[in-house]
């Protein structure tokens, strides 16, 4: 299977992915860890992808979403962003619309704190 049909199977088959450097357990880079921060501390059943451990993954998702850093978060198979968009749209409170609207079970009392935290 090719690097581009692993990517889009990964991405249809899960509510959400975060491809990244490293796993949501250990994130391998300080962009990838916040974005990982934040949907584990918001309850995020999310599967993970560790683009260090391919080659054709980690270059494939770059062309795949047209976009050319990682961490890359997809929510029920649409592109959402990288790091400064995930947690742009998590301190404006446009991430829970999302997963709201997206049918995507989160914690919204650690949203908050979130956002608390950082105001």
């Amino acid at each position: 299977m090719s690097a581009q049909d692993q990517i889009k199977k990964t991405v249809t088959e899960n509510e959400v992915v975060l491809f990244m450097k490293g796993t949501k357990d250990m994130p391998q880079c300080g962009f990838s860890s916040r974005v990982a921060g934040v949907l584990n501390f918001m309850g995020i059943d999310y599967a993970d992808v560790n683009v260090l451990a391919d080659a054709d993954i980690r270059q494939g998702i770059k062309d795949y979403s047209d976009w050319p850093t990682i961490p890359q978060l997809y929510v029920k198979g649409e592109f959402v962003g990288g790091c400064d968009i995930i947690t742009e749209m998590m301190l404006s409170g446009e991430l829970d619309q999302l997963f709201e609207t997206k049918g995507v079970t989160y914690n919204k009392e650690a949203a908050d704190q979130i956002r608390a935290a950082n105001a």
